[in-house]
């Protein structure tokens, strides 16, 4: 089930952290978080899983920022939240994804025991100008069954900043030899 945000207000400073909270964000059931005002992207012209990307840090002036079709920009919440006892989700808000702007490609779904700033996976349809501190996203709550087991000490848990892919350290952790090999090797037609 979701929680509702009556709800969600009644959990604060218990099962949900939302820092900084501000009621007017509150919705029915769900959370409005907001854009930083950084951005970073990619540099590499082919993204590597096995090692670290280079990427570029840009600032979003108060005037805006055209992002540009066909480019990946990842950005991160003004709000830091920690969850507890519940799933959080994060999800583009409608009136954003009808501008043509895919505010969370993939990976909305988070951990319970999560805490830091949400890294959002930003991609434009067409040319668009964004803001800082416009709420872009929506944080919601499902209740869970079953024993709780936390997520800690994960690739992201504790985050101050945007986080590129740290997809390579799972390659770096690998611990079968033949997988180490079969991932070194280019595929071919």
């Amino acid at each position: 089930m979701i929680l509702t945000g009556g709800e969600i207000k009644a959990q604060l400073g218990k099962n949900v952290i939302i820092d900084p909270f501000d009621e007017r964000q509150l919705n029915p059931n769900s959370y409005n978080v907001r854009l930083h005002n950084e951005l970073l992207v990619y540099e590499e012209i082919v993204l590597d899983m096995r090692r670290p990307n280079r990427y570029r840090r840009y600032t979003i002036p108060e005037e805006g920022l055209v992002l540009s079709p066909n480019q990946l920009y990842l950005g991160r919440t003004v709000e830091r939240t920690e969850t507890y006892n519940l799933v959080p989700m994060l999800e583009g808000r409608s009136s954003i994804g009808r501008l043509g702007l895919f505010v969370h490609v993939t990976a909305g779904f988070g951990d319970v025991g999560f805490r830091g700033y949400w890294t959002l996976e930003m991609f434009a349809v067409q040319p668009i100008r964004v803001y800082p501190g416009v709420e872009i996203a929506q944080i919601f709550y499902h209740t869970i069954e079953g024993e709780v087991s936390e997520y800690h000490g994960g690739k992201y848990q504790n985050n101050q900043d945007i986080q590129p892919s740290l997809l390579f350290k799972d390659f770096e952790e690998q611990r079968d030899p033949q997988l180490r090999l079969s991932f070194g090797q280019e595929l071919s037609h």
